[in-house]
């Protein structure tokens, strides 16, 4: 009779993994979130979600690809949960605009950051995801959990908004 052999924790491949991965993932998520307290949750809920992962039968080789990958799930559920918080506290008005209105001007990086901060959850989402991230509105609308013909409406309008604010600050920063 043979002993059952003992098989080590796949989990144990995010070991050799950790120390490297950590500033990258953090990394991606601060910069995207603005918040380090914010960051630093997500960043801590990425690598738990990736020990659950590696658990599964066919998990997905660790690599820190896979890790941004990951952050970038927890950073889509963040904003989801966040943008319905605030759908339970607020009657939403939706002036609706449907011309799409292409700005080519250069943007300035930390006023855009402080214009990003003042927009609502589902407005940062879906131009976060969809311009620095570079994802298709086909990959956004599936984060965000929406259709693709309202991922785009929703882009319309936090694409209108980006812009005002942008116009707004850069009136009072001259």
């Amino acid at each position: 009779m043979t002993e059952p052999r003992v098989q080590p924790d796949p989990a144990f491949a995010l070991l050799g993994l950790y120390e490297k991965a950590l500033p990258e993932v953090y990394g991606y998520l601060l910069a995207r979130c603005g918040d380090r307290a914010l960051a630093e949750e997500l960043t801590s809920e990425t690598f738990l979600g990736a020990v659950a992962a590696c658990r599964k039968e066919h998990a997905p080789p660790v690599s820190t690809p896979w890790l941004i990958g990951v952050a970038r799930h927890k950073l889509a559920d963040h904003w989801r949960r966040a943008e319905r918080e605030q759908r339970g506290l607020r009657l939403v008005h939706d002036a609706g605009c449907d011309v799409e209105d292409p700005w080519d001007e250069q943007l300035d990086a930390l006023r855009a950051r402080q214009v990003l901060e003042t927009l609502t959850v589902s407005h940062r989402a879906v131009l976060t995801l969809r311009y620095v991230d570079g994802l298709p509105v086909r990959d956004v609308a599936a984060h965000l959990g929406r259709t693709i013909h309202a991922t785009e409406a929703l882009l319309t309008r936090a694409k209108t908004a980006f812009r005002r604010g942008y116009q707004e600050k850069e009136g009072r920063d001259a």
